[in-house]
């Protein structure tokens, strides 16, 4: 699509971002958009590949090969390219119901993906996408669509995360009563308080999606912690359906000696603390506050980044991010071909900030955390770290192995814990009787959605584990689908 020779006559180029020093007084967004001109260009790359991989969605040794919502990627290239924005944001629609937030967070495998990577930069896909849609916003063609009719089935959706709310989305259009339970005071889960406000801002781009849902005749109920201060029965009683999209949210822990030190957190406790002070317009009444503190941030991936960008907004002395995985090669490795997600080197934007801050990337490779040591307060004033190397045991798999003498004590008197999820929360599911996996996640079949109580479907990172924002719209639309086929016995919904 687009210009026939214009992934040879174009390079990629991206918008500019807010100086990394300029940015970290703030809790704005930190990216620009391009001007019109450079972006139809940039949409003129694509390549007419024949095979657009970009828009496969495809797990390739269990990551995300391509778009899991299956965008139509190449279509709105080519409408970018020759200025039919409106056009453009159609399609963007078709698949996918929130692009202003994948846009801004998703890691974009699209582009880990794109044909023209194989020998090129590849095609600014994300950039492109969330510059579609904020236009639609700005020129006013995003407007609420509320259905003509109502079929008289209601639909409880617990949570209202990226999967609960394409599910309520979809639910919604085909004519459903949809209610959205949320046990936070605010909606939008994950994307309202598990991301920070300089990546997502949560007035200027979650509400407005928000408002237009309610707009649309979704209804959202928060302080509505299910099997708490609401009985989890009344969704078999008094609903046709319900969609559980509770998250994955049992952090992992890390239990070595002095855990029970104050100042050690898990990171969805911090950001999620900051998010509601920022929002509350006094960021510096957060209750964990990193300033003129020695911060370590155990874990990497987007949750241990957002880590790393709040603690430097909020004017920590230092800064370490330690992570137990080799340091990624700068190239695709032999054994990371493409269109696999490409397991490189990079700096994200809380690694620019400190490097700009400090003078270097704050991250410490094959290094892990022996013990966490008290001040007499019973603070954590330190922790000793210890080198690993990566070695096979008896059994063939990858285990870490302590390096000799490479103990290491650092200061810290803010400890993030950022390394990962282990699951959903377990007291709601026991409380409905729904089944569960080895791994605790909701028992219900990819593409299916159903859980082993009737009219109860699963989607998201409660049922398939902590995964990405898109993975998350992708089974939300799915189990959306299922359960209106189950209500109507057939169903039009993709």
């Amino acid at each position: 699509m687009g210009k026939p020779t214009g992934f040879i006559e174009y390079l990629r180029e991206l918008p500019v971002d807010r100086s990394a020093l300029e940015r970290i007084r703030d809790w704005k967004e930190f990216h620009h958009h391009m001007e019109e001109d450079k972006l139809r260009k940039q949409g003129a790359r694509c390549m007419d590949c024949g095979v657009p991989f970009c828009h496969t969605g495809k797990l390739i040794s269990g990551m995300a090969s391509g778009c899991p919502i299956n965008n139509l990627i190449p279509e709105w290239n080519d409408l970018v390219y020759r200025g039919l924005w409106h056009e453009a944001l159609d399609r963007l629609h078709r698949t996918n119901n929130f692009p202003e937030f994948t846009g801004r967070v998703c890691p974009a495998p699209c582009e880990g993906s794109c044909v023209l990577g194989i020998t090129n930069p590849p095609v600014t896909i994300k950039n492109i996408e969330c510059t579609v849609i904020d236009r639609g916003w700005e020129e006013g063609w995003v407007v609420p669509e509320a259905p003509g009719f109502r079929t008289g089935k209601k639909i409880a959706i617990i949570g209202s995360g990226p999967a609960g709310l394409s599910a309520a989305a979809q639910l919604n259009r085909v004519g459903h009563t949809v209610t959205v339970f949320e046990r936070a005071d605010r909606p939008g889960g994950l994307l309202m308080y598990g991301i920070p406000n300089m990546k997502l801002d949560k007035q200027e781009v979650v509400m407005r999606r928000l408002k237009l849902m309610e707009e649309e005749g979704i209804k959202f109920i928060c302080n509505a912690d299910v099997g708490d201060n609401v009985e989890p029965q009344i969704f078999l009683k008094e609903f046709s359906a319900t969609v559980l999209c509770t998250g994955a949210t049992q952090p992992r822990d890390l239990p070595i000696e002095g855990r029970q030190l104050q100042g050690v957190h898990f990171a969805m406790e911090y950001l999620a603390a900051n998010t509601k002070a920022v929002l509350a317009g006094h960021p510096e009444a957060a209750p964990i506050r990193a300033q003129g503190k020695d911060v370590v941030v155990i874990g990497g991936g987007d949750t241990g980044t957002d880590c790393v960008g709040t603690a430097i907004r909020q004017g920590c002395r230092s800064l370490t991010q330690i992570e137990i995985l080799p340091r990624p090669p700068m190239d695709r490795a032999a054994d990371n071909p493409w269109p696999e997600w490409p397991k490189v080197y990079k700096m994200d934007y809380g690694q620019e900030e400190i490097a700009a801050r400090f003078g270097a990337d704050p991250r410490v490779y094959l290094t892990t955390v022996k013990k966490f040591i008290g001040d007499d307060a019973g603070g954590v004033k330190a922790l000793v770290t210890v080198r690993i190397r990566w070695d096979r045991n008896e059994k063939g798999q990858f285990v870490p192995v302590e390096e000799p003498g490479s103990e290491e004590t650092r200061p810290a008197q803010l400890v993030l814990l950022a390394m990962g999820f282990l699951g959903p929360e377990q007291p709601l599911l026991k409380e409905l009787n729904v089944a569960v996996d080895a791994r605790s996640n909701i028992k219900a079949e990819h593409e299916k959605y159903t859980t082993n109580l009737a009219g109860v479907f699963a989607a998201g990172d409660c049922r398939r584990g902590q995964s990405l924002v898109v993975w998350a719209i992708n089974e939300g639309r799915g189990a959306a689908r299922e359960c209106d086929r189950y209500l109507m016995g057939s169903t039009d919904l993709p």
